[in-house]
Order: structure tokens, then C-alpha cells, then sequence
């Protein structure tokens, strides 16, 4: 699965790192290793990430979620963007994926804003939502599992504050969610919640082409 939007040509796709990407080094360094890994696509994109910053700085988020960590290129990026006592919740199952990221957290200076939380994210969302956290979170970012996707949904939704957001990534999976040919779990998962959301009255909605398709839901 690749980290960019592959019906952008590529020369349009390099205008736009080259006339809006404003690059760190920490960023940099972390995605150039990622991309000597096997699964290297699973990676977010640097335009992508640089929106997801903007995104943090324009809602004044303080307190956020990642479900799927991978190698820790977005929670860098969140973390990066997060005020001095923001804090981001990360969750994944990977101790070896994780790992690659965490020294690149350190360099940054930003893993304390960090709190890593290996194990199942259900498990990890239901523990925050029973310890009374519901209503507290300021953004969420799902990009993990698709088959739990709809479940991540859910108790994101439940920890975020009215007025909180709620990016899913992965919605245009390559393309396949518009090829009514394509009927594996994954694909069909997507598409039903893609029009779970569009038609959810708790939320305001929109879908972007960033990425590999990027649902934006802002909880009402």
C-alpha cells in the first residue's frame, strides 16, 4: 500500500513536496530509515504529516490519540506540533516497529510528550473510556487494523470533546474502494464506514484525496 495519493501524477505530487513541504531534519531521518523496511508504505506521507500538524496547531489540541504507530513518523509529527504540555496517547501492538521510532522521538526531544501503549487498541481505548476519560481527547488519529476500524471509530469518538477531531486514514485504499469488483474484508470494511460517516448526524464530515484518502470528522 503505498503512502501517497497514486492518482496524482507523479510530477504533480513532487510540486506540491517541493513547493509546500517544509522538512525537518527529525522527520526526515526517521522516514529515511522507515524506508529501507519490508512494509515501508504503511508510512504516512510528509505532505500528509505536515497537514496533520496544521491541523493539531489550528484546533489547539492538547491531548490526542494514535491508533497505529508503526515506525512513529505521525506521532512524531503530532507530538512535534502538541504545545510543551501536550501529550499524545499511541497505541499499536508492534514492539519491533515501535522501536525504530523511539530513538528518533528522543533525539527530537519530544518523547515525553509521548506515552506508547503497546497492546490491543481496543483493550488499550476501552481501559481510557472505563478510567473516566470520555469527552477529554482533542484529536484522534486512526490508521491501524481496517478490520477494527469501525471499533476504533467508536471509542474515539467517545473520548473526544465536542468540537474534537477525528482523522481515519487508508479510506481510498488504493483505489479499490471505488472498484465494486473489489470485495475483500478490508475494502468492504472501509467503504461501510466511509458511509457510516458521511451519514452519522454526531459528527460534521469530509473526505480528501490526501494521502491515501484521509476522513476528517469533526464530533458535534
Amino acid at each position: 500500500m503505498s503512502s501517497r495519493n497514486n492518482n496524482i501524477p507523479e510530477a504533480i505530487n513532487n510540486y506540491i513536496l517541493d513547493h509546500s513541504l517544509r522538512d525537518r531534519p527529525e522527520l526526515k531521518a526517521l522516514r529515511d530509515e522507515t524506508a529501507g523496511m519490508p512494509m515501508a508504505g504503511m508510512q504516512i506521507s510528509p505532505d500528509q504529516g505536515q497537514f496533520m500538524a496544521l491541523l493539531v496547531k489550528a484546533t489547539g489540541a492538547r491531548k490526542a490519540i494514535e491508533v497505529g504507530t508503526f515506525t512513529g513518523y505521525s506521532a512524531l509529527v503530532v507530538a512535534g506540533a502538541l504545545p510543551a504540555d501536550g501529550k499524545l496517547v499511541a497505541c499499536d501492538v508492534s514492539e519491533e516497529f515501535t522501536s525504530v521510532g523511539r530513538p528518533h522521538w528522543q533525539r527530537a526531544g519530544l518523547a515525553h510528550k509521548i506515552d506508547l501503549r503497546l497492546g490491543p487498541a481496543v483493550a488499550t481505548l476501552d481501559g481510557m473510556i472505563a478510567a473516566g476519560e470520555a469527552g477529554q481527547y482533542d484529536m484522534a488519529f486512526i490508521d491501524a487494523d481496517k478490520e477494527n476500524y469501525p471499533n476504533y471509530y467508536e471509542r474515539c469518538l467517545t473520548l473526544l470533546r465536542v468540537g474534537g477531531l477525528i482523522l481515519v486514514d487508508n479510506v481510498l485504499w488504493g483505489g479499490r474502494v471505488a472498484d465494486p469488483a473489489q470485495q475483500e474484508e478490508s475494502t468492504r470494511i472501509i467503504r461501510a464506514l466511509t458511509q457510516q460517516m458521511h451519514a452519522d448526524e454526531r459528527i460534521e464530515f469530509s473526505l480528501l484525496p490526501v494521502g491515501d484518502g484521509l476522513s476528517l470528522a469533526v464530533k458535534r
